[in-house]
């Protein structure tokens, strides 16, 4: 069931992920992003400038090079696609989550991922296409296009028209009421996602368990790099411990839900590039709680340095 290469179902399944998701997310946040300058700078710099670019050298140097001969050759390139649009897309969900639990600024995590929205609509696809490019995988514009219309633009629209819509009729109540509804429906709905995913790419994950960990390696690396460099620059910055942590968070996790569905659309389910999304998904809890778990226990000596 598609359309323009697009698997409906799936589209279907994204929007019910990422939708209740995007209607936390007040716009009007944006005017805050001032009290948080530095904070944000530190963000964007690793979101846009650092981690697309360090995520496709590392996918270079260890799946097109290092690991190269335990791979299969005809999928070592999508392997490194897979990685670099886990990397191209900020985390704009579980964000929320890690900035609670380091006692994090909530309005700077609002403001922040607020802006980082904004951003990948426009910067999502030219970066990938880049990157990609310099890979030397052949991008389908349009098909790229399409999914950031898709998986971007259309849940945006849609979140931020329901949250009106609910705060237009019942105020914060009903917002808040409709959030607790909606919330299992997005966790059914990547569940749902997850089984498509593993049920396409079981065999390779059972047949081939080497390949998952070859590809959490550079994965790996990426988050604690981006996660560290944010959260030092943060500290030389004189930035407070309660936005440096969210800061270092933020640029460090991925959102992965819009990476699976680019990764299907591009390459399709059963492809090697769906194949280290998925991988990024497993990775993706257990390693930001231990980055979580890092800037809570190194609170007292990244604030004497603001003593």
């Amino acid at each position: 069931m598609e359309l323009a290469s697009v698997n409906l179902p799936v589209a279907v399944l994204i929007w019910l992920m990422i939708i209740p998701m995007l209607v936390k997310i007040d716009f009007g946040a944006l005017h805050e992003v001032r009290e948080h300058w530095r904070g944000v700078g530190v963000t964007l710099f690793i979101n846009w400038a650092v981690k697309p670019f360090s995520m496709a050298l590392l996918g270079w140097l260890f799946i097109g090079h290092l690991f190269a001969p335990y791979l299969p050759a005809e999928q070592i390139n999508s392997y490194i696609a897979g990685l670099i649009s886990l990397a191209a897309a900020p985390c704009t969900a579980m964000v929320f989550v890690w900035s609670n639990l380091s006692d994090g600024e909530p309005h700077f995590t609002l403001s922040q991922v607020a802006v980082n929205d904004v951003i990948m609509i426009f910067a999502f696809a030219p970066i990938v296409a880049l990157l990609l490019g310099i890979s030397a995988i052949t991008v389908p514009w349009e098909t790229l296009i399409l999914s950031v219309a898709l998986y971007i633009v259309v849940p945006v629209i849609a979140g931020q028209v329901l949250r009106r819509f609910l705060l237009g009729t019942g105020g914060e109540a009903a917002l808040q009421s409709a959030l607790a509804r909606l919330g299992p429906m997005s966790i059914v709905a990547l569940l749902a996602t997850l089984v498509l995913l593993f049920g396409f790419q079981g065999e390779q994950i059972i047949s081939q368990p080497l390949i998952i960990a070859l590809l959490a390696i550079p994965i790996l690396i990426q988050v604690y790099f981006n996660s560290g460099l944010a959260y030092l620059l943060n500290r030389a910055f004189g930035v407070a411990h309660c936005v440096a942590a969210p800061s270092a968070l933020i640029g460090a996790s991925n959102f992965f839900e819009l990476a699976v569905a680019t990764a299907i659309v591009l390459f399709g389910f059963e492809s090697g590039a769906a194949l280290a999304t998925v991988v990024g998904v497993l990775v993706e809890v257990p390693v930001m709680l231990s980055v979580v778990k890092i800037v809570n226990a190194s609170k007292g000596w990244y604030e004497r340095a603001q003593t």
